[in-house]
């Protein structure tokens, strides 16, 4: 069944816990103290800090950064003001989930692209997949339907006529090796790869799992006209945040650049 962005109560719990914001008195609302912004800590968080040791003094910027495993609280303590800004997300994925949570977030500067991957401990190809092999993909409407699209791009299934980011299993026309897809939550996707014959992964999952897409993806996104650029995204009404807006700058700046070709090698490709 996908997971359609619900809210446990232990992700509640862990985001608070990460958090530490109750009892202790920050206030992301205020564009006087420090901004706090949400982030995955593969790649978001690591350029953040990049950011926070390298740049953002000489800004004037107080920068903190906060850590999250999944796709949810980031934006959910976004919403509520918990944090000021989160680094985490793409365009269709905050468009499915301000659709489905009520919210009214909004992105600010695309950042880079961590292109989805195929990734198999079990053949060296995608076309040496056997008929009715076990493909692992995420199970959130927008990553499901990505990882859908790279399959098709490569030829291992065919999408119904006018699929777009909300495409399911149910979706594929044609199916000429007779895959099975086992649905999961994205963080549990590289941890799958003993357990199905491929796996669809998210860039910053298998980043984390010591995966190089570059090298190691069977099939890997294409970054022309990729529309799942990775962007920082506020509140709306908060883009004008003097905060947020130094941060957008020192974002997009060449020293990231920079620090995004060193650092990742391909694997993670910097948009601006």
């Amino acid at each position: 069944m996908r997971n359609t962005a619900k809210i446990t109560t232990a992700v509640l719990a862990a985001g608070a816990l990460t958090l530490g914001l109750s009892g202790c008195g920050a206030d992301s609302s205020s564009t006087d103290g420090p901004l706090i912004v949400a982030a995955s800590p593969v790649p978001h968080a690591e350029i953040l800090n990049y950011v926070k040791d390298n740049l953002a003094e000489k800004e004037g910027l107080d920068l903190q950064v906060k850590e999250f495993t999944d796709y949810v609280t980031p934006n959910t303590a976004t919403q509520d003001g918990s944090v000021g800004a989160n680094y985490f997300q793409n365009k269709p994925y905050l468009d499915d989930f301000n659709k489905k949570n009520g919210t009214d977030i909004v992105p600010v500067v695309t950042v880079h692209l961590e292109p989805l991957g195929l990734y198999s401990h079990k053949v060296k190809k995608a076309d040496d997949l056997k008929s009715g092999a076990t493909v692992a993909i995420p199970n959130d409407t927008v990553n499901e339907a990505r990882a859908l699209k790279l399959l098709a791009a490569d030829g291992l299934i065919t999408l119904k006529a006018g699929v777009g980011n909300e495409a399911t299993p149910s979706d594929i026309a044609k199916n000429p090796k007779n895959l099975k897809f086992k649905e999961l939550e994205a963080a549990q996707t590289p941890r799958s790869l003993d357990d199905v014959d491929a796996a669809v992964v998210n860039g910053n999952y298998a980043i984390e799992s010591d995966l190089k897409p570059s090298k190691d993806a069977l099939v890997l996104e294409s970054p022309k006209n990729n529309p799942y650029g990775n962007f920082l995204a506020v509140k709306k009404g908060n883009e004008d945040d003097p905060r947020v807006k130094k941060l957008a700058k020192l974002l997009t700046s060449p020293e990231v650049k920079k620090f995004i070709q060193d650092k990742y090698a391909g694997s993670v490709l910097a948009s601006f």
